[in-house]
C-alpha cells in the first residue's frame, strides 16, 4: 500500500530541488567575489569646462609665414564668466518617490538671476572710448558689454534696463552714448554713458539695422533694410536730414546709388560712407554729402566675391572689412575693391573659422571683432597696420643684410648686395597652422 512512497518518480523531485536550495544558500556569499572581477560601471558624470584646442590659436596669422603677418588671432567671447569649479559632478540618483512626486532634476534647478547669460544670436558690434566691447544679441534680447582684457561682462537686458523687441545694430559716439537699432519697435534707442536710456529716434524708420556715426560731421547713419535706404540724422538733435537711395521698389533696384535690402554701414576717417548692398552682393561708397562715388563686388563663392555680405568696417589705413554670412568669410579690400586677404575657410568652430558670420567692428587700437550666430561667439583679431608692416619689412631687410655681410666676411668674399624689400602683401587667404588649425588657402 505504501509502495508508491518509494517510487523512483517520487524520489526524483526532492532530489532535483536539492541543488537549487544549495545554490540559493550560497548566492549571498559568492556575489561579492563575482563583483570584484567585474569592471566598475562608469558613472554618469558631467565634465564641463572652457573650450580647449589641441593647438595654440594665438599662433594663427594671416597671411602665413614667411610673409609679414597682417592679422593675428587674439581671443574670443561667448558670454558671462562661468565658475567651472565643482562642475564635474555625478548625477544624483532619483528615487521612486522623486519620480512619483515629479520633482525637478538637478539640471532643472537654477536661479535665473545668478545664471550666467551666454551669447546665442550676437549681431551688431561697437566699441567705446574705454575699449569696452558692446554686442547686441537678438535672441537673448540684451546688449552684452565685455571688457576684452578681463572678460568681465555687464548687460543691458530687455525687461530690466531697457525694453527691446529685436535689436540689430550698435554704434557709440565720442561721448560714449550708445545707439541701438530695434527693428521690431521701428526705432533707435539712445543710452547714456551710464547705460541709462535717455532718448529715441522713430521718425521715418521701418526696419533699422546697421548704424554708424560720423563724429566729425556729427551724422548718424541708419540702414533701413525694408526701405532700401540709408537715413542720415543729426547725431545731436536727432533730426532727419536726408536719405540715400530710392525706396518702394521691394529690393529690386540694382542701379548705382540704390540698394536691395542693405544691412550695414561704416564711415572712414574722411567721412566717406560704405554700405553693404546685401541682395546685390556689393559694397557702395558715398561721400559725406551722400553723393555716390563707386562700388565693387559681385555674386560668387570665390575669394573677392560676395554671397550675402552683412557687416562692414573700415580700418585706419582705409581698408574695407566685409563679413560674408553665406561664405563665412571676412574679406579685406582696398579702396579700389581689390582683395588684400581674407579670414575663414569653409564653416567651422575653430579659431579663425566662422558659422553665420554677420558683424565686424574695429576699435582705435586696431582690434577687429567679429560676431557669428552659431555657436554664438565673438572673435577678436589684431590688425597689423601698414606702418607696422613697413617697419617689419625694414627690420627683416637689415637682418638679411647683416647676415649676408657676416657670411661674406667668413668666406673671404665681398658682402652681398642689399636685397630688395619683401612684397607688401602675400597671396590672399593663407594662415599659419599648427596641428588641426583651420586651413585658409585661397579658393575652394
Amino acid at each position: 500500500m505504501l509502495r508508491f512512497l518509494f517510487s523512483p518518480i517520487r524520489l526524483r523531485r526532492p532530489l532535483m530541488l536539492l541543488p537549487l536550495l544549495v545554490l540559493c544558500a550560497t548566492l549571498p556569499f559568492t556575489a561579492p567575489a563575482y563583483g570584484k572581477n567585474k569592471k566598475k560601471k562608469t558613472t554618469d558624470a558631467q565634465v564641463i569646462g572652457p573650450t580647449k584646442f589641441n593647438f595654440d590659436p594665438k599662433t594663427l596669422v594671416w597671411p602665413s609665414p614667411p610673409n609679414i603677418a597682417r592679422v593675428r588671432w587674439l581671443d574670443f567671447f561667448a558670454g558671462e564668466k562661468i565658475d567651472y569649479s565643482g562642475q564635474v559632478q555625478e548625477k544624483a540618483k532619483e528615487t521612486w518617490m522623486d519620480r512619483l512626486a515629479g520633482s525637478e532634476s538637478p539640471d532643472q534647478k537654477f536661479n535665473p538671476k545668478t545664471f550666467p547669460f551666454q551669447l546665442i544670436g550676437p549681431y551688431g558690434l561697437a566699441v567705446d572710448s574705454k575699449g569696452l566691447l558692446y554686442v547686441a544679441d537678438q535672441k537673448v534680447g540684451a546688449v552684452f558689454i565685455f571688457d576684452p582684457k578681463t572678460h568681465d561682462t555687464q548687460l543691458i537686458r530687455n525687461g530690466y534696463e531697457a525694453h527691446f523687441g529685436w535689436i540689430n545694430g550698435l554704434a557709440v559716439d565720442d561721448d560714449d552714448r550708445l545707439f541701438v537699432s530695434d527693428g521690431k519697435m521701428h526705432r533707435v534707442l539712445i543710452f547714456s554713458p551710464k547705460h541709462q536710456m535717455q532718448d529715441q529716434i522713430a521718425e521715418g524708420l521701418q526696419d533699422p539695422v546697421g548704424l554708424a556715426i560720423d563724429t566729425t560731421n556729427r551724422f548718424l547713419y541708419v540702414v533701413d533694410t525694408q526701405l532700401d535706404q540709408v537715413l542720415v540724422y543729426d547725431a545731436d538733435t536727432l533730426k532727419l536730414l536726408r536719405r540715400i537711395g530710392a525706396t518702394g521698389k521691394n529690393h529690386y533696384l540694382t542701379s548705382a546709388g540704390d540698394f536691395a535690402a542693405p544691412q550695414d554701414v561704416a564711415v572712414d576717417d574722411d567721412g566717406n560712407v560704405y554700405v553693404t548692398d546685401t541682395l546685390n552682393n556689393r559694397v557702395e561708397i558715398f561721400d559725406a554729402d551722400g553723393n555716390f562715388i563707386s562700388m565693387f563686388g559681385k555674386h560668387g563663392d570665390g575669394p573677392g566675391d560676395f554671397s550675402r555680405p552683412k557687416g562692414i568696417a573700415v580700418d585706419h589705413d582705409g581698408n574695407i572689412w566685409v563679413a560674408d554670412e553665406m561664405e563665412d568669410r571676412l574679406q579685406v579690400f582696398n579702396r579700389k575693391g581689390q582683395l588684400l586677404t581674407y579670414i575663414g575657410y569653409g564653416h567651422g568652430n575653430l579659431p579663425g573659422q566662422f558659422k553665420a558670420l554677420v558683424g565686424v567692428a574695429i576699435d582705435k587700437q586696431n582690434h577687429v571683432f567679429t560676431s557669428e550666430q552659431y555657436p554664438g561667439r565673438v572673435q577678436m583679431f589684431q590688425y597689423v597696420t601698414e606702418a607696422d608692416a613697413a617697419a617689419e619689412r625694414e627690420k627683416r631687410a637689415q637682418e638679411r643684410q647683416k647676415s649676408a655681410e657676416q657670411h661674406g666676411n667668413a668666406a673671404g668674399a665681398p658682402a652681398a648686395e642689399k636685397p630688395s624689400a619683401a612684397p607688401q602683401q602675400a597671396s590672399p587667404g593663407t594662415s599659419s597652422q599648427q596641428n588641426s588649425a583651420p586651413p585658409a588657402s585661397p579658393g575652394k
